[in-house]
């Protein structure tokens, strides 16, 4: 790896804001994650880092980000976010494989669950549809391996963020909750 690489990764990894992200690429970096999959992708700056951390100890060619938002449906309530247009050029400016997908949380994992495979990483905003999100768990294990990660983000009082890693278990249960449930 470069050494201007490497600075930059342990920038990342230590001293970037917002500090909540931080796990984030120290996880990329420990796990050497090179598939991702973000729930609301926002602006894009974090997917960009992410990226950016995956590429500094892996081929360019073997990154691949998957991005799951409302993108022109959001609403001010959503939070800042950018078009379907400006996040792909954003993120194809990374030289990484990227794959958006419009929609919310359930709606877009109940599309395209099967065509994403498994993922390293997966990232869950917290300014998503909590009902949508609530059915979209159902979707989540076929996704994951045996080293996946999933982080949720969580909205604290004056607009900070937190991050939460979800454990395994959790994410059964989660995932069984949101099992369709057959009429007797």
């Amino acid at each position: 790896m470069p050494s201007t690489s490497r600075f930059r990764v342990l920038y990342l990894s230590c001293l970037s804001t917002p500090a909540s992200d931080r796990p984030i690429y120290r996880a990329i970096r420990r796990q050497r994650a090179r598939k991702f999959l973000e729930l609301g992708i926002g602006i894009g700056q974090r997917a960009v880092r992410m990226i950016e951390v995956a590429a500094a100890l892996s081929p360019i060619e073997q990154i691949h980000f998957s991005g799951l938002d409302l993108f022109e449906s959001r609403l001010s309530v959503d939070g800042p976010g950018v078009t379907l247009k400006m996040a792909h050029r954003l993120l194809s400016g990374t030289g990484a494989r990227i794959q958006l997908v419009p929609g919310d949380p359930f709606s877009g994992l109940a599309q395209s669950a099967n065509i994403l495979g498994q993922v390293d990483l997966v990232v869950i905003s917290p300014r998503l549809d909590p009902r949508s999100l609530a059915k979209a768990w159902f979707y989540l294990p076929r996704l994951l391996h045996q080293r996946s990660l999933v982080f949720q983000e969580t909205l604290l009082p004056g607009g900070r963020t937190s991050l939460r890693l979800v454990p395994g278990d959790e994410i059964r249960r989660l995932a069984a909750e949101a099992a369709p449930r057959r009429a007797a």
